[in-house]
């Protein structure tokens, strides 16, 4: 029989999102935990027996301890499932009094791979754990694999954390995994965390993503990866499933004028059922007249609530005004006056950009207000 596993990575539990504010961040924090659950059913499903997770379980080297023990406590609920955990550099081996705990409080289905050492897995399965001792190790931690003694005919599985080639979610640093590391070691898969998003490095090396995304970067989905191995030298076969509770949408709405900016940018939002658990950021970017510019602002403002979190950014937006434009806000007196003077401001290349910007803006909004006062 095949020896069926689940590889995931970067659960990152207890993450704080302090860039969020009102109960966003409680729930985002509440969705990581939720993977833990997701990982074990599909493991089951699969007929997987252990869950690999490649570090960076917990956010910090000093998570509250009710993230500690609840997380312990939903993965001890899905034995006989077993899970091994791999420190990772946010959550290193530096953090001595974390893993302490971790030690005390493990069940017995939890295994902490803490010892550059073979560890059994399954009869005929060993698993060969680099480590991050601390949050930047300076060095390879997987090139001890080479050397691993284990008997003849066993699958040997590679569980680590860090930077292959340009794969670093930090920057680059010294701590880069050579990628030819599975062929160099004999290893039939080597599981990597640390990229927050799934990628092969070749067909016996991959990182996972995480189970849960945290940022607008990969444009992924949350996902973890279930992985079948049939013998030593087979390739192993990767299946993709989805975890995620949250989707983070990085949207660009590219805008020419006499376009119609509002159908264009709902036709490019999710549907409206999907929008509670979707986190959006909108770049929109081209030329538009006022009316159009203040109908899109309308129209963000409308649908905001439906999301779980969505930002506009305009920055990119240029603004073509015509007289017929200036007409709507007044044509005189002391609001004529002062869009003739914005409107100079805006066109002024003797003004800085910023200058230029603020400028637009306040005849944006200007025209907005004319057009919500009027009867």
């Amino acid at each position: 029989m095949p020896f069926r596993f689940i590889h995931s990575a970067d659960l990152h539990l207890g993450k704080r999102f302090g860039q969020f504010s009102g109960d966003l961040p409680a729930k985002l924090r509440e969705a990581r935990h939720g993977t833990i659950a997701k990982l074990a059913e599909n493991a089951r499903k699969e007929g997987a027996s252990t869950i690999l997770l490649a570090g960076d379980t917990f956010d910090t080297e000093t998570p509250a301890a009710d993230v500690r023990r609840q997380a312990l406590a939903e993965m001890h609920h899905h034995a006989p499932v077993r899970w091994v955990i791999l420190p990772g550099n946010h959550d290193s081996l530096q953090a001595a009094q974390l893993w302490a705990m971790l030690r005390s409080d493990a069940p017995d289905n939890v295994t902490l791979a803490v010892e550059a050492a073979p560890l059994d897995l399954a009869p005929g399965v060993t698993l060969l754990p680099a480590l991050c001792t601390t949050r930047r190790p300076g060095r390879d931690t997987t090139a001890w694999m080479d050397t691993a003694a284990t008997p003849d005919g066993v699958i040997r599985i590679g569980l680590a954390h860090g930077a292959v080639q340009s794969f670093s979610e930090e920057g680059a640093g010294l701590d880069v995994i050579a990628p030819d590391r599975a062929q160099r070691a004999g290893l039939a898969y080597l599981a990597l965390g640390d990229w927050h998003g799934s990628v092969e490095i070749n067909p016996r090396t991959r990182y996972s993503g995480t189970p849960e995304p945290d940022q607008f970067k990969h444009g992924r989905p949350g996902e973890a990866l279930l992985v079948s191995i049939d013998n030593a030298i087979a390739l192993p076969e990767v299946t993709p499933f989805p975890t995620g509770a949250f989707i983070w949408h990085n949207l660009v709405l590219d805008l020419l004028d006499g376009e119609d900016a509002v159908a264009r940018m709902q036709a490019l939002l999710p549907e409206l059922r999907l929008r509670r658990h979707a986190l959006v950021r909108l770049s929109a970017r081209g030329h538009v007249r006022l009316e159009t510019r203040a109908a899109l602002a309308s129209a963000i403002e409308t649908v905001q609530p439906d999301f779980g979190y969505l930002a506009f950014d305009d920055d990119d937006l240029s603004t073509e005004c015509a007289p017929e434009d200036l007409d709507a806000i007044d044509h005189g007196g002391a609001l004529r006056d002062a869009a003739n003077a914005l409107l100079a401001e805006a066109d002024d290349d003797r003004l800085s950009g910023e200058d230029r910007a603020i400028a637009q803006a306040a005849l944006n909004r200007l025209f907005s207000y004319a057009q919500a006062v009027k009867p």
